[in-house]
């Protein structure tokens, strides 16, 4: 059976793609720097012997394993390569060699994973048909996003053009040699609110004086909570969180001239998305306005809804189940963080499906983003065959 051949290939392999996979831990690179990285990765497919391009969105890597009749079929899977700016805490032989860069949402683990799934397709060209697009891809961390970049670039159109794209990322809530699925609508919307409040600042012992903007600042962030309470339909998941609050001066006795506020609106609806910016700057300026001061608003929009293509999703979860065993793979939460795989779900029928990562007994559960972030490398067993499994599948049906 064509699943045993790729389980048994991933666990022969799997010795390499963990040393794959500390190396990449060893040497992280931020986004839009990730020039080592990719230059790894070439290296790594021009060893096996795999067809790439390099040099998308300039450190970017996009591979091809071609079948029989390559032209007949084509699916995508990306990975992203990129690391986050954490000072990491772990103590491990392959420990972060880069001071203040760390891996830290696991996008070595999607690198080294993907790298396996081109090892294994390609001991396997003879028992498949059409072609496999594999895109190893900078930048997920940083707006606009390294897929948003790819997709203008052309990664989806110039041949072979895929049908539609797969997609992993680590989740540490659940154990090495699981998955989790879940079909329509899974990671939210994500958009970067800047405010900058401006009043006259004087003497806080006379409050007539001035125009507070600490005042107008609390006012404007109580009523801006109105936007997701009253503004939106209660059945579309939307959150307006504000994390940093600076004054430009300011002391017990003394009230600024301005006051800078940073923030997040996030939702699983693009018309909302429209309506709620548009609020957020409507409902800000005018409160201001009303107490005499003055609120400029700029909004950086973020990487957009992911959905996962309903039809696409419901195959990958039964081709998973008689891979891994139903046991294995588990419906999962929609969540309201933010991946820049959602650009690619906007064109193509996509499915974004989480690798587990944890082991408990190994104390290996600290959350994506953290400094002591760390996986069960078993779990690049999974990563690698499973996605070399969905693929093969999927071609199948094309």
């Amino acid at each position: 059976m064509l699943s045993n051949k790729i389980k048994d290939l991933a666990s022969r392999n799997h010795p390499e793609i963990v040393s794959i996979r500390r190396h990449l831990h060893m040497h992280p690179e931020l986004s839009y720097q990730e020039k080592e990285t990719g230059l790894f990765i070439a290296a790594k497919l021009n060893e096996w012997g795999i067809r790439h391009e390099h040099g998308w969105a300039e450190n970017g890597v996009v591979a091809f394993i071609e079948g029989q009749t390559p032209e007949s079929a084509v699916i995508a899977l990306r990975a992203d390569i990129d690391a986050l700016p954490i000072q990491e805490a772990n103590d491990v032989p392959y420990c972060s060699q880069n001071p203040g860069v760390m891996h830290a949402c696991g996008h070595d683990v999607h690198t080294a994973s993907l790298l396996g799934t081109a090892f294994i397709l390609n001991q396997l060209k003879a028992h498949f048909r059409g072609t496999v697009k594999l895109i190893f891809q900078p930048a997920e961390e940083k707006l606009p996003g390294g897929a948003s970049i790819l997709i203008k670039e052309g990664v989806l159109q110039k041949p072979p053009k895929p049908a539609e794209i797969l997609g992993q990322h680590v989740l540490p809530e659940l154990p090495a040699g699981k998955v989790g699925i879940r079909e329509g609508m899974f990671m939210a919307s994500a958009d970067e609110i800047y405010m900058t409040v401006t009043g006259k600042g004087g003497h806080a012992a006379a409050p007539h004086q001035v125009i507070d903007p600490v005042f107008i600042t609390s006012q404007i962030i109580v009523a801006l909570q109105q936007v997701v309470s009253r503004l939106a339909n209660p059945i579309i998941p939307s959150v307006l969180s504000f994390g940093k609050i600076n004054s430009t001066g300011g002391a017990t006795n003394v009230i600024p001239n301005e006051v800078k506020v940073e923030g997040t609106f996030r939702t699983m609806d693009e018309i909302w998305r429209a309506k709620a910016l548009s609020s957020i700057e409507q409902v800000a300026t005018g409160i201001a306005k009303s107490l005499g001061g003055f609120c400029e608003v700029r909004i950086e929009k973020g990487y957009p809804c992911l959905i996962n293509e309903p039809k696409l999703t419901r195959r990958v979860k039964k081709h998973a189940i008689d891979y891994l065993g139903a046991d294995k793979v588990v419906e999962i939460p929609m969540r309201m963080t933010a991946e820049d795989f959602a650009y690619y779900s906007q064109v193509l029928p996509a499915c974004f499906y989480r690798l587990g990562t944890a082991n408990e007994k190994k104390g290996i559960n600290s959350p994506i983003h953290t400094n002591t972030f760390d996986v069960d490398e078993k779990c690049l067993e999974t990563g690698a065959g499973l996605m070399a499994w969905l693929a093969v599948k999927e071609l199948e049906g094309l």
